[in-house]
């Protein structure tokens, strides 16, 4: 994939767990308010349909206040590769303002641990600039150490 400096962020660690696990971390809506947002911040509910074309719907809090984040998958390779986006929800109703498409990749890396890559897709050169002000970097960081500590419990 070749990113554009100019819209597209990118975030890569070596997790400390085997892929399939983180897998199924991010496939199955009973993990995801372990991990997907920075703590204190939490995720309400969550609802999946692992198919491209379906849901990925989110609710989050906030400070106290629940913010709805409808979305749906693009693109699915077991076990490798999430897309998913706010630019559409079910039944591919264009969104009035959308965020992002994000890409997760999984890779196998030493000793049963994980290379694991975010990549944010934005609109515009000032969406980008304005998610990575709002802590793009600290905000997957923090995601992804939060997800190496919830499957290290599984």
């Amino acid at each position: 994939m070749k990113l554009d400096p100019e819209t597209d962020l990118t975030f890569t660690r070596i997790v400390d767990a085997p892929r399939a696990l983180l897998w199924e971390c991010w496939t199955r809506p009973e993990h995801i308010p372990h991990f997907f947002v920075p703590r204190p911040h939490s995720v309400d509910s969550c609802e999946i349909d692992l198919r491209a074309g379906g849901r990925f719907n989110t609710t989050f809090n906030v400070d106290g206040n629940l913010m709805r984040n409808d979305g749906v998958y693009l693109e699915i390779v077991e076990g490798r590769r999430l897309v998913f986006t706010d630019a559409y929800s079910e039944g591919w109703k264009p969104a009035p303002d959308p965020f992002m498409t994000a890409i997760v990749d999984f890779e196998d890396a030493d000793r049963g641990k994980t290379k694991y890559t975010a990549t944010a897709r934005h609109r515009s050169p000032d969406a980008c600039k304005r998610h990575e002000e709002m802590g793009f970097f600290d905000g997957w960081g923090t995601v992804a150490t939060q997800l190496e500590e919830y499957a290290r419990t599984l």
